[in-house]
Formats: structure tokens, C-alpha cells, sequence
């Protein structure tokens, strides 16, 4: 088992910042760089034991993964910027702004009483 713990620490300090970053890419002299907020997850498991009510083998599992792209550093004529990519920022802002307003008007609400 710590074998196989030790093998999935060692991938994910190989991982490392290219998960976040893409490799660049040149489009009519303009270079792309893809970025997104990525997280991954893992697990174990093992069996056995010699407690009384243990009988029986165990076993384990894991995984799990997600990416979502944010934008892009794009360089044009030697100036380079970063540009969001709008669709993700409404996916991960209108429920943030849902749950604030809800917090305010739960605040506003206890104030006036």
C-alpha cells in the first residue's frame, strides 16, 4: 500500500504547474497560452485486520479530476495580456452572486429588526 501511495505523490509533483498551463501556441504571430484552475484527487484503501468483527478482504479505490479554462495569455505585437474567457466566469460567478445576495438580504432582514 505505501508503495502505491508513494507512486501517486511522485505523479502529482511531476504534474505540477502544467496542468494549469498550457503548452503555447502561435496563430498569425499572436501566442497563445491556455490557463485553467485545475484539482485532482485520489485514494486508497486495504483489508484485513486482526480485529474480532473483521472477516473478509478490503480493497480500495479513487480518483477524480477537474479543469476549468479561464482564459489565455495572449501576446500581440510584444504586449501581453491575459483574457478571461467570459463563459467561465458567469458559470463560476452567478452562483457566487446568488449566495451573496442571499447572505445581504439575510443580513438586511436581522438589521431591521
Amino acid at each position: 500500500m505505501s508503495d502505491l501511495t508513494m507512486k501517486l505523490a511522485e505523479t502529482v509533483m511531476r504534474v505540477g504547474v502544467r496542468t494549469s498551463y498550457g503548452d503555447p501556441i502561435d496563430v498569425d504571430g499572436t501566442t497563445l497560452i491556455p490557463v485553467a484552475c485545475t484539482s485532482f484527487g485520489f485514494g486508497a484503501g486495504e483489508g484485513g485486520g486482526d480485529l474480532e468483527d473483521a472477516k473478509g478482504e478490503g480493497s480500495g479505490g479513487g480518483g477524480g479530476g477537474m479543469a476549468v479554462p479561464v482564459g489565455a495569455y495572449v501576446t500581440r505585437d510584444g504586449v501581453t495580456r491575459f483574457e478571461p474567457n467570459i463563459v467561465s466566469l458567469l458559470a463560476v460567478g452567478v452562483p457566487f452572486v446568488w449566495v451573496a445576495g442571499r447572505a445581504l438580504a439575510r443580513i438586511i432582514r436581522a438589521l431591521k429588526k
